[in-house]
C-alpha cells in the first residue's frame, strides 16, 4: 500500500496509531517522514529505518473493537506496517492478506509473526496502493488511518471499500481533522476526515452498504515526551449487501 499510521499510540505514520498502509498522519515521536523522497517506498522505508521499532506492538483498538464479534474469514489489512493487525486478526481465526509499501515493515511485520503460532494464516503483500487495483474477494478490509501526503484519503478508502466482498465487513479508521494532538506535525486537516465527509466520499446513502457504525470516539494517547492527550477517531464499520 502507500503509507499508514499505526498503534493505538498515534504515532502515525505520516499506517496506521499503529495501524495501516503508510497513509501520512503525525509524526512517530520525532520520526522524519522523508516527504522529500521521490516515491512511497523511499518515503517509508527511510522511516522505518530510523529506528528498529516504530509501533507499539499493540493491534489498533478500534480494530479490536469492531472485529473481536466478526465471523473469521479473509481479511485484507491495508498498511499492515510492522504487522501488529494482521497477527491480532490471524489469532482470532482470519486468513489475512496484510499489504505495505514498506519493504522493511514487511520484513519486521513477518518476523514478528513468526514469533507467534499465526504466521501460517498470513501472506505479506508488498504493494503500493496508489497503483493496487482492488478486486472484491475479502470478508474483511480493514483500513487503519490511512492518512497520505501522496495519496488523496478518498481515493485510499474507495480502494478499501472496493476489495470487500458481497456480505463482506468495510471497516474504515481515521483521524478527524478536529481531534488531532498537540504534538501533530500537521497542519493540512484535509488530509484526515470527519464521519460525514467519508459518508459522502463513499457514497453510502446510495451504495450498497448497511452501515453498522458511523462515529467519531474519544481516545487517549502518549506523545513522544510522555504527555497525554485527548484524539478523536473517525470510525466506520458497514456490510456489503450480497
Amino acid at each position: 500500500m502507500t503509507e499508514h499510521t499505526h498503534d493505538g499510540d498515534t504515532h502515525q505514520h505520516g499506517h496506521h496509531p499503529d495501524g495501516g498502509t503508510h497513509q501520512g498522519g503525525p509524526r512517530p515521536g520525532g520520526l522524519n517522514l522523508h516527504e522529500d523522497a521521490d516515491n512511497a517506498v523511499d518515503m517509508w522505508d527511510g522511516m522505518y529505518r530510523e529506528r528498529p521499532k516504530v509501533w507499539s506492538g499493540n493491534p489498533n483498538p478500534q480494530l479490536v473493537a469492531e472485529a473481536a464479534g466478526l465471523k473469521p474469514g479473509t481479511a485484507l489489512d491495508l498498511g499492515c506496517g510492522e504487522g501488529a493487525d494482521a497477527i491480532w486478526l490471524a489469532a482470532q481465526g482470519w486468513t489475512v492478506t496484510a499489504m505495505d509499501v514498506s519493504a522493511v515493515a514487511l520484513e519486521r511485520a513477518a518476523a514478528h509473526a513468526a514469533e507467534t503460532s499465526h504466521a501460517s494464516r498470513i501472506s505479506w503483500q508488498q504493494q503500493d496502493l496508489a497503483a493496487w487495483t482492488p478486486e472484491p474477494v475479502f470478508d474483511l478490509v480493514s483500513a487503519q488511518f490511512l492518512h497520505s501526503p501522496l495519496l488523496p484519503w478518498r481515493d485510499s478508502v474507495a480502494s478499501a471499500a472496493a476489495a470487500v466482498a458481497p456480505g463482506g465487513t468495510l471497516l474504515v479508521v481515521g483521524h478527524h481533522p478536529h481531534g488531532l494532538p498537540s504534538w501533530s506535525h500537521h497542519h493540512d486537516t484535509g488530509m484526515f476526515f470527519s464521519p460525514e465527509q467519508l459518508a459522502g466520499a463513499l457514497r453510502l446513502d446510495r451504495e450498497p452498504w448497511f452501515v453498522n457504525v458511523l462515529t467519531d470516539r474519544e481516545r487517549t494517547v502518549t506523545g513522544p515526551d510522555g504527555e497525554q492527550a485527548k484524539i478523536l477517531d473517525t470510525v466506520l464499520r458497514a456490510t456489503k449487501h450480497a
